[in-house]
């Protein structure tokens, strides 16, 4: 652990790898390479999360297709700029990567704790089935004066309270990652189904200062 920048975003998710391992980028002459893992709810259905590991972690086992792993490591934001629109891409950044036995069964697939600051006002809204939602942006501090945007929902009573919070509280959230699928119309017409990344919250705290 580097200090509290680390322990101030820290992810655990465990699932099995549904998409090829493909080259992503390379920084400082160190390869990293991305793949899909599918993350089992409570329910009957998953999460398809993305997941950005380095070529030296990997080194002695490669994950492919099939394999059923635990993750442990950071939910992080990237801006890219590759396609227009300067989109935001989520991905958890592996720290550590264990191989494990399907048959062992999975407890707790899918754990996220966030220590971050709110940079947008929090917007709630009620869905038309009577859900009170938040939506939240938060922004995690990391190494070298960088920080992460994640998207977060906050719910019922949670929702509420979040409503009240001001850009640059700073807060603690507990939860989950979760995926979900959108369509997006162009002006041309098409619509493309897209996913969307975000941290549904179960506990919350703003952090008291002073």
């Amino acid at each position: 652990m580097v200090g509290n920048l680390v322990e101030n975003n820290m992810v655990t998710i465990t699932g099995k790898v549904v998409s090829p391992l493909e080259y992503s980028h390379e920084i400082y002459g160190e390869g990293f390479y991305s793949f899909i893992l599918e993350v089992p709810r409570l329910s009957e259905s998953s999460d398809r999360i993305p997941v950005t590991v380095s070529e030296r972690l990997i080194a002695r086992q490669r994950p492919k297709e099939g394999d059923t792993l635990k993750i442990e490591g950071q939910f992080r934001s990237y801006n890219n700029y590759g396609k227009p629109g300067n989109k935001l891409i989520l991905t958890v950044f592996a720290r550590e990567i264990i191989f494990i036995n399907e048959d062992d069964g999975i407890k707790n697939p899918n754990q996220i704790y966030l220590d971050g600051y709110i940079c947008k006002k929090p917007v709630y809204r009620t869905t038309p089935f009577g859900r009170e939602i938040a939506d939240l942006l938060l922004a995690v501090n990391r190494q070298y004066n960088k920080s992460d945007y994640i998207p977060c929902i906050a719910w019922g009573r949670n929702a509420r309270y979040s409503e009240n919070l001001a850009v640059g509280d700073n807060i603690r959230i507990w939860g989950r990652i979760q995926s979900r699928e959108y369509q997006k119309k162009y002006s041309t017409g098409e619509v493309v189904t897209k996913v969307a990344y975000e941290v549904s919250i179960s506990k919350m705290e703003v952090v008291k200062t002073g």
